[in-house]
């Protein structure tokens, strides 16, 4: 990461922490000149693209990094707490998914059986939240179905479902198949670090691919020619990758 966008990254997570900063605050908390800091704000996408200046110059992010998370239902087919979710039925989610999708430009097209994959999806996290309620509190996570920010060619960060706890984003590559595929890994992965700006340093992002149609499974595979690792589930096991990291079986 170039010292630009590490800079930029602090000025992005500053202004989607406040309630309105002005270019001067900006550059004295981060110690950095006011020069570098107007280049910044004008020329750097997360910014350019999900923040804006009002009329007495202070700066607003269009999601905020705070709990809850205000602005990302915006971006989102389906946003709630996952006590929320769990209180409505099926139809009445869909629902509500569904015209969230559409004033987000999601494509609805049927064709291919995406409404069965949404209802898929919602049938594993169902699972997920039955088999999580004896071990821990999880009623004011945020749950988010079908994530779209697509505010130019530079910002384009998509997700089948992100689950937010207090301190990490499972962010959930869902693929109604058995076998793992090497380009589905990938996929999983590819917008992990552009999360990472939105959300801020105070989460860790966890991409995981999810495997509806497998079971048993829970491993980690390698994402391309890297040496980095990306988990891959079945439905039944995704359990397991949230008590990896919460550890509320210890």
């Amino acid at each position: 990461m170039t010292s630009d966008n590490m800079i930029s990254n602090k000025i992005y997570a500053l202004i989607c922490k406040s309630d309105g900063i002005k270019a001067k605050d900006i550059a004295r908390e981060l110690k950095v000149d006011r020069t570098t800091v107007n280049r910044l704000l004008y020329c750097y996408p997360f910014i350019h693209d999900l923040c804006y200046r009002d009329k007495d110059y202070r700066w607003h992010g269009y999601i905020k990094q705070v709990r809850p998370h205000i602005g990302l239902g915006e971006y989102s087919g389906y946003y709630s707490t996952a006590q929320e979710f769990l209180e409505l039925s099926e139809e009445e989610w869909f629902e509500t998914l569904k015209e969230g999708c559409k004033n987000i430009g999601r494509n609805l097209n049927d064709t291919r059986g995406l409404f069965h994959s949404f209802k898929d999806a919602r049938e594993t996290m169902i699972n997920l939240f039955t088999d999580l309620q004896e071990h821990v509190d999880y009623k004011d996570w945020e749950i988010v179905f079908e994530l779209r920010i697509k505010r130019s060619k530079a910002i384009r960060i998509y997700a089948d479902v992100l689950v937010i706890t207090d301190r990490y984003v499972f962010s959930l590559e869902f693929k109604m198949k058995d076998k793992i595929e090497a380009e589905e890994v990938l996929q999983a992965g590819k917008y992990s670090q552009y999360q990472e700006v939105i959300f801020g340093t105070d989460y860790d992002v966890i991409p995981v691919l999810v495997l509806t149609r497998a079971s048993d499974l829970y491993r980690y595979v390698p994402i391309g020619n890297s040496t980095a690792e990306l988990p891959v589930c079945s439905g039944d096991m995704l359990f397991n990758i949230f008590d990896e990291y919460l550890g509320f079986l210890d």
